[in-house]
């Protein structure tokens, strides 16, 4: 029996170093997890630094939001003064401008945008004419933007009665390379003729440009104009433009034409007319758009009255068209300088009922000319000439030799009634232009 003790000793041996071994596993584990509680730690830390500077750049953004909502809020304060500013002077203006209890025959509006120089000319060559009769005329400048030029000699005139058009509405062109100009002059339209027609009340209004010059019977021109979309609903608009207006092709002062093709630059309409184009006005191009999207998609028989020889002169080399055409169509332009008794003239002959028959007279009193050599022969002809053209490229061709304008628009050349163009030659004599469909719609033969 006394052996046991000893074979014991022998056992605590073994389990001595199964104590320290597990002891030793024991510690290696507690430091790995010492070492992965650390990084834990660690990565807490900077994951708490991170949310702590997130938090930060929240916190100055919306330091920042505040402050440009707060910004926002005095500028609209300050557009709201501006506003009432504005009404006040048009009021002013307008209780001035129509004093003695005449009933303005129309409204005549200058539209403006940063062209401080060309607007002085075109108020100074108004008032020439304006003045006498400025209560049937009362007369505005529409300014565009905030061009501080503009807007400080716009307000040198006590003539006259200045509307601002602010528009901070970014533009979005409907078509890459469009110019984001034509835009802004459509809504600048829009709401000029919207205050015109809707705010003030006029019956008509006579839209002119800052770079214009008028003639000396512009006024009586559009009263004898009134009169005629008066009488005749088929009329659109009436303008004082001739596209083929240049020296060389025109002649006679008394002579007035219908036309399909939308003349603008200086022009006339009324409050009906506007009441149908003011819902439907173009995002951009209006000059263009109206001349097509009304005058033929919903044309119902009508036109516009053009005269032979303008009204008005356009000497805007430099704008929104990046002069575009001048020096060959604008520049030579003959601005009428006889003083027309429009009051004696009878313009019944151009009411729908009786302008075709006229104008067919006209064209089948023309000698028909063809081949080549077509400038040649029409100088030769002691007369009017026709000539006939097929299509577009042949017409192009035709007015390039003569020198008129040769642009379309949506398939309607500028100038023209039924697709027949004319101009003159050689002073007196008439050259018509005769398209395929002329023909039927005017009874005219193909000769």
């Amino acid at each position: 029996m006394a052996r046991v003790p000893c074979d014991l000793r022998f056992l605590l041996i073994p389990a001595a170093f199964m104590f320290i071994y597990i002891q030793m596993r024991l510690f290696q584990t507690q430091s790995q997890y010492a070492d992965r509680l650390s990084s834990a730690l660690e990565s807490e830390n900077h994951c708490t630094s991170q949310l702590r500077s997130l938090i930060d750049q929240v916190s100055t953004k919306q330091s920042r939001i505040l402050a440009l909502e707060d910004l926002k809020n005095r500028q609209d304060q300050q557009l709201v003064q501006l506003k009432d500013l504005v009404h006040t002077f048009e009021s002013k203006g307008i209780a001035k401008l129509t004093e003695g209890g005449q009933v303005p025959l129309a409204a005549v509006v200058i539209m403006a945008c940063s062209r401080a120089d060309y607007l002085e000319r075109t108020v100074n060559s108004v008032l020439k004419y304006q003045s006498p009769i400025a209560s049937k005329y009362p007369l505005f400048i529409s300014q565009d933007g905030s061009n501080q030029a503009v807007k400080s000699k716009s307000l040198t005139y006590t003539q006259l009665t200045y509307m601002q058009h602010l528009d901070f509405e970014p533009v979005i062109t409907e078509r890459p390379g469009e110019l984001i100009a034509y835009y802004k002059i459509a809504r600048h339209y829009k709401w000029a003729l919207d205050q015109l027609f809707y705010k003030h009340k006029f019956s008509r209004v006579i839209i002119l440009e800052d770079d214009m010059e008028i003639a000396p019977d512009f006024f009586d021109y559009f009263e004898a104009a009134a009169r005629l979309m008066d009488r005749d609903e088929t009329i659109m608009a009436a303008s004082s433009w001739n596209d083929n207006g240049q020296k060389q092709f025109v002649h006679d002062p008394y002579a007035l034409y219908r036309s399909d093709f939308f003349p603008g630059l200086g022009w006339m309409l009324k409050r009906s007319t506007w009441d149908e184009l003011s819902p439907k006005w173009p995002k951009a191009y209006p000059y263009i758009r109206l001349s097509i999207s009304m005058a033929m998609e919903n044309h119902k028989g009508r036109q516009f009255v053009r005269p032979e020889v303008c009204r008005t002169y356009n000497f805007g080399e430099h704008g929104s068209s990046l002069g575009q055409f001048f020096s060959q169509y604008l520049e030579p332009i003959k601005l009428n300088d006889v003083k027309v008794d429009w009051n004696a003239m009878d313009l019944g002959y151009l009411t729908e009922g009786n302008y075709t028959k006229y104008f067919s007279g006209l064209v089948r009193q023309a000698r028909p000319i063809q081949g080549s050599d077509l400038v040649l022969k029409a100088q030769n002809i002691n007369g009017d000439v026709r000539i006939r053209y097929e299509d577009q490229a042949e017409f192009e061709r035709i007015a390039g030799e003569f020198g008129i304008f040769e642009e379309w628009k949506d398939g309607v050349p500028r100038t023209a009634y039924k697709g027949i163009v004319v101009f003159r030659i050689q002073t007196t004599r008439r050259v018509f232009l005769i398209g395929p469909d002329s023909v039927m719609q005017l009874g005219i033969r193909k000769s």
